[in-house]
């Protein structure tokens, strides 16, 4: 079993920050990629950015230079620190990860719950 949890959304005013977390637990030989992907209501889910097992991140334009994704290795967590938000940031923020169960087993993508991220003032 292979769960993924997600913390840290919130309300926030434009311009605030919020810090996003997203714990993997369970049966994990490794991760390959994780992912924060997000949706707002009427809208399809976008990936937000995505960050490797080496460490290389990449991230959607509409939010290079305000978010950074990050991850914890040893504590199999990944981060994504949002500043500088705008109203159109709201969204549900799902975490996604790449994981191998086993040495003899293929990565499967795993997703979170999601957590409410809303901007407004």
């Amino acid at each position: 079993q292979v769960q993924l949890v997600e913390s840290g959304g919130g309300l926030v005013q434009p311009g605030g920050s919020l810090r996003l977390s997203c714990a993997a637990s369970g049966s994990i030989f490794s991760i390959n990629d994780m992912a924060w992907y997000r949706q707002a209501p009427g809208k399809e889910r976008e990936l937000v950015a995505v960050i490797t097992s080496n460490g290389i991140s990449n991230y959607a334009d509409s939010v290079k230079g305000r978010f950074t994704i990050s991850r914890d290795y040893a504590k199999n967590t990944m981060y994504l620190q949002m500043s500088s938000l705008k109203p159109e940031d709201t969204a549900v923020y799902y975490c996604n990860a790449e994981i191998v169960r086993s040495w003899y087993t293929t990565a499967y993508a795993y997703w979170g719950q999601g957590t409410q991220v809303t901007v407004s003032s």
